[in-house]
């Protein structure tokens, strides 16, 4: 296969981009030197509670290498999940924005495999493999490396141009490419408040989160009862959490996503108080069929629905 590597970037990152991406970038398929202490050590800390998957596979987890044979590029994308609208009872228990369509692993892995026959098609056959975020893959650190923004402190990545409420995934391919500058400023600068409103202070310090505090974890990743003493701190959220999102400054620049798949269906957006706290398992079933909510599994949304109503939250 011949080369031409600025070519092809371009061709690829214009694909993106036509596919419904908001950003891709590019970097060079190598081993990620300066998040391998910071994971250890986060991992010593004991910050992944019940995730144990996170001590699974340190290796591949800093080196694509070991994902992909022959690996020389890693493509990063984004895609929008940013509302037109949420939730109309405003005493409704509450769901994370990024869960009211469609499950994004399944939105987001058809677009990089038309990526990827695209890259087939066009410029020759690669090996490669698509990773929606399910795989040991570092993806705000590859993010970074490919020019897409800054880890910010709540530990999400943040992009001047859209804030932060996009997914992240890429493919990791064995074809070489022209890479993108990594992006080295910090544009959080002074500003704490992501830190300031976490609910149950998860946020430890700046990028250090301790998951077992946080709301995302204790309603999707936690399989024991929640903890009482978060009681009075779970601000009616019954799956995910979007605090530290909600006061960025950055997400002022988020518009609404056009990705019909993720779009929230009425049902959802409209169900009362009420409806929630009386919820069958047919309801959520339906409410649910295509989304990422149905990892929590209906009588993990209950328990969510439960410790929210009987401490009147």
């Amino acid at each position: 296969m011949s080369t031409n590597p600025a070519r092809y970037s371009k061709m690829i990152k214009d694909e993106a981009l036509r596919l419904g991406f908001m950003q891709c970038g590019i970097s060079k398929a190598e081993f990620l030197e300066d998040e391998a202490p910071k994971l250890e050590n986060w991992l010593k800390q004991g910050y992944q509670g019940q995730m144990t998957y996170m001590e699974n596979n340190f290796d591949k987890r800093l080196d694509p290498r070991l994902l992909v044979d022959g690996a020389k590029s890693v493509i990063s994308v984004t895609l929008n999940y940013f509302p037109a609208s949420g939730q109309t009872d405003p005493e409704a228990p509450k769901i994370s924005k990024y869960a009211f369509g469609t499950d994004y692993h399944t939105v987001i892995k058809d677009k990089l495999f038309e990526l990827l026959a695209f890259i087939s098609e066009h410029i020759g056959e690669v090996g490669g493999r698509a990773f929606v975020d399910s795989a040991p893959v570092l993806d705000r650190a590859w993010a970074k490396r490919s020019g897409i923004g800054w880890i910010g402190k709540n530990s999400n990545l943040i992009s001047k141009k859209t804030g932060s409420f996009f997914f992240l995934a890429e493919l990791i391919i064995d074809l070489e490419l022209e890479y993108d500058q990594p992006f080295t400023a910090d544009h959080c600068g002074t500003c704490t408040k992501c830190i300031d409103a976490c609910p149950t202070d998860a946020i430890l310090s700046p990028f250090i989160i301790d998951s077992k505090k946080c709301i995302s974890y204790l309603t999707i990743e936690l399989r024991d009862e929640i903890p009482a003493q978060f009681s009075k701190q779970m601000d009616n959220w019954m799956f995910g959490c979007d605090v530290c999102q909600d006061v960025c400054p950055w997400n002022r620049f988020s518009v609404p996503h056009s990705e019909p798949r993720l779009m929230p269906s009425d049902q959802l957006l409209n169900m009362k108080h009420e409806e929630w706290l009386d919820i069958t398992e047919e309801v959520f079933k339906e409410v649910f069929k295509h989304s990422a909510v149905k990892r929590t599994k209906f009588e993990g949304l209950s328990r969510n629905i439960n410790f929210l109503k009987n401490r009147k939250i």
